[in-house]
This record gives structure tokens, sequence and C-alpha cells, in this order.
């Protein structure tokens, strides 16, 4: 169902969509038109497909009617067929949203929210406006310095690198942030030679909205759930290092149930 409401948003990424299940091609058949998916669900006799992709939980009993399910995730692969990436979790429970896979891919989100200071501008954005329990959203956040100026990458020094630190929540579990390569900058007032970065760049941290029975108890009791937190950072020119400053950044998600309804 996610999928199906992101259909039209993969397709304009020039990407392609299919499901592959185990289930027998009426109940594929039977399912897509129940909950009105338009793309391809492709039934999977004796798991052929997922066993060539190693994807078979060889946990369930082979005598069992479960026996053939696959982990359940999502691979991109490219026109021959070869995996260019892969997005799995530990939990059968919690699932990468459409959104969240397109982030990964350079897509914009949504729920943008922006602010200029004297050493950066910054637009941040949240993959999914609307999520349910056990969905993994992916917050950016696109950076730009100053004319001048560069912001401190982690590495070895000791000045506050910049970091999207979120505020903890009983029901969320942030992932650690994805950063892009820095550079090495010399300082000659110091003669240091330090990571940071001086060209617009890009953080992203995903965030899991948790699927456990406490986590599920406590969304349930929820409509909107703020995920929110702050962009730390610390800037310099070539002649000052200018005190840590903090961004706030914050997001409302509408949330939303599990679809239970069996696939059959």
């Amino acid at each position: 169902m996610e999928l199906q409401s992101r259909y039209a948003d993969i397709t304009r990424q020039g990407l392609g969509l299919i499901a592959v299940s185990y289930d027998a091609p009426e109940t594929l058949k039977k399912f897509a038109g129940s909950r009105g998916i338009m793309f391809p669900l492709i039934s999977d006799p004796g798991s052929a497909i997922i066993k060539r992709y190693g994807l078979l939980n060889d946990t369930a009993d082979p005598k069992s009617r479960t026996y053939g399910i696959p982990h359940p995730g999502t691979l991109i692969v490219d026109r021959k067929g070869v995996v260019q990436s892969r997005f799995f979790e530990d939990a059968y429970q919690e699932r990468y949203t459409a959104a969240t896979i397109l982030s990964s891919l350079g897509a914009g989100g949504a729920g943008r929210m922006s602010a200029t200071t004297t050493h950066l501008s910054m637009t941040a954005s949240i993959s999914d406006t609307d999520a349910a329990p056990g969905e993994r959203l992916a917050i950016v956040v696109d950076v730009t310095p100053q004319p001048g100026m560069h912001l401190y990458a982690p590495g070895k020094h000791t000045y506050q690198a910049v970091q999207l630190t979120l505020d903890p929540q009983p029901w969320l579990r942030p992932q650690a942030t994805v950063y892009p390569a820095s550079e090495i900058y010399h300082f000659k007032p110091l003669d240091e030679r330090v990571e940071v970065f001086m060209k617009p760049f890009r953080l992203r941290r995903d965030v899991t909205l948790l699927a456990t029975p406490e986590g599920q108890k406590l969304l349930g009791a929820m409509t909107t759930a703020t995920i929110s937190g702050t962009l730390e950072y610390q800037a310099c020119d070539d002649k000052v290092c200018y005190h840590p400053a903090r961004i706030p950044v914050s997001f409302v998600v509408s949330l939303k149930g599990l679809d239970r309804r069996p696939p059959g």
C-alpha cells in the first residue's frame, strides 16, 4: 500500500517497481484488486527468484506453509539484474518507506524548512509527512556555507563538528548520521590542517517509528508525532573561528494505522 502511494514518485525517478512474493497468482491478483495495486506483483513458485538473490528466510520450517518467504526488504537492480543497493531491516516489522529509499538516491523530501545565518544557509526536509509504526523515515539537511566560510566535519580536532542531534522520544529510534566526504583545510594562522566542508553538502539521518508493543501503544494514542532536534556546527573563515551555533529543526508527522488485513 505504501509503495502504491509512492508509485508516481518512483517512476518520476526513472525507476520501475515490482514486488516478488511466494504467494500464488490468484492470491496476488485478489490482493492487488482489493488494494488498488497498479504495479506488477510477481508470483515466485518455489521461491526461485527469492533464492537467486539470497533472500530466502531459512529459519522457516521447511514443512510449514511459511517456508519460501523472503527476508522483507527492497533491492535496486540495474537493467542487467545486478544489485546496486539493498534496504533491509533486522526486524520484519520495520520497513524503509519508498520515499526514504528515494531520498538515498537524491530525491527531495517533504515538510521543508529553511534557515539562513551569517555562516550558512540550510534546508531540512523529511521523507514522509505521514507514517505508521515500523516505518523508517529519512531526515535530510542540505547545507551551503556562506562565501569564504567552512564548517568543521567529524575528524581529529576539538572544534564542534556539524551534526544533526535529535530529541529523544520513547517511540523513536534514530540511526547514525550519514556524512559526505570532507576535505582538508589548512588554517594558516595556526598552521593546522582539519577536516571541513567548504562546498554545499548533505547530511542524512534515518529514524524509525518503533513497532514494538510499547511503541505501537504510545503512537496509537497520538494523531501526530513531532520529530525535533538541532543542527549544531562551528564555522570559520580564513581569519576568525566563530562560536558554535545551533539551528532548531522540527517536523510533524501524521500517524496512520497498520494494514492488518490478510493478503488473500
